[in-house]
């Protein structure tokens, strides 16, 4: 009876883990704001934003199309100074992973004239409905580790 007890208490303590650690829960928030989060204590150029639209999609992540609700680009307004964030918010039911691999596969991370950023220096990664897209060869890692902490 003890074996019986234990056997199930170990089966709902499972299946009770598993529903918490099902889907990322999403970044709420406006991009505007979630955009100076990211930038919170790092050194970075002087920015302009810039919203992304179906005409400057390719443009920004390289991606003709995506499924996605509302983007915003925040980019170096020196063209000397290869620099791009992008915070993405996809639509609801919309495919993050091949949305990610889709960008990651096609994003040009020499698109400005003269310079560019390293292919190694090139992140993508999400959040729940959010992507983000970095490109910088000196600080996207301190960008990075901000928006992994976006709660």
């Amino acid at each position: 009876m003890k074996k019986i007890i234990i056997s199930i208490t170990v089966v709902l303590m499972m299946l009770t883990m598993t529903a918490c650690g099902g889907k990322e829960k999403n970044i709420e928030g406006d991009l505007v704001t979630l955009m100076n989060k990211v930038y919170e204590g790092v050194e970075a150029p002087m920015l302009g934003q810039i919203e992304l639209t179906e005409e400057n999609l390719s443009f920004y992540v390289g991606a003709e199309s995506l499924d996605f609700k509302e983007g915003l680009a925040s980019e170096a307004m020196i063209n000397a100074i290869a620099h791009s964030v992008v915070l993405i918010r996809m639509n609801e039911g919309a495919d993050v992973e091949a949305a990610k691999k889709e960008i990651r596969e096609k994003v040009n991370p020499a698109k400005w004239i003269c310079v560019g950023v390293d292919e190694d220096k090139v992140i993508v990664d999400s959040r729940g409905d959010l992507i983000i897209l970095i490109l910088d060869n000196n600080i996207g890692t301190q960008i990075h580790e901000n928006f992994k902490k976006l709660s």
